[in-house]
């Protein structure tokens, strides 16, 4: 008596080896036909069709008769699976077009950023050296030692109210200094 793939299946789910054997050539052609049709590459479909079977024989037991048959079921899972796959395979083959641009495309010219740099720190330099030395003393402390207003006036022994002056004086003289140098 011949069984079929419901009944084989039910098997499988109880472990028995001999109805995996039955089971894999009622299955396995239309387990790969599907992969075939969903990834379209037969390398890639022989594997997803190894891991569709792979699967039937570890799940076998969740395979619930009254809700479809075991062909529907195993297809199910084959559909699934070649779907996932083509996705990874999108998914990588976007990830690998990223990385292409990024180590192809520079976002710059190192070599003249590092001389921009250095043009720029030479023309900081010469701006803040026109600064009156209250008012570089005041840049300095707040900009390059991190001082907040109230401490910069401490330290220099003034109200914050001047600071305040200072700096922003300062910080317009920079301004049409720099943009002049520019």
């Amino acid at each position: 008596m011949e069984s079929t793939a419901d009944e084989l299946l039910a098997l499988v789910g109880a472990g028995d080896r001999d109805a995996f054997a039955r089971l894999y050539p009622l299955i396995a052609s239309q387990v790969l036909g599907m992969a075939v049709r969903v990834v379209r590459d037969r390398a890639q479909a022989e594997e997803v069709a190894q891991e569709v079977l792979v699967e039937v024989w570890r799940t076998a037991s969740r395979f619930e008769p009254g809700r479809g048959s075991a062909l529907t079921w195993v297809l199910t899972i084959a559909h699934r699976r070649a779907v996932d796959r083509v996705r990874a395979e999108q998914a990588a083959t976007a990830r690998e077009r990223r990385v292409g641009q990024a180590s192809t495309q520079r976002e710059y010219d190192e070599v003249a950023e590092l001389v921009a740099e250095g043009v720029d720190r030479s023309q900081v330099r010469a701006c803040l050296a026109a600064l009156t030395s209250v008012q570089r003393d005041a840049v300095r402390l707040a900009y390059w030692g991190g001082h907040t207003y109230r401490e910069v006036a401490e330290m220099l022994g003034v109200a914050v109210p001047t600071i305040k002056t200072r700096m922003r004086d300062a910080l317009i003289r920079l301004r049409d200094c720099l943009v002049v140098s520019w």
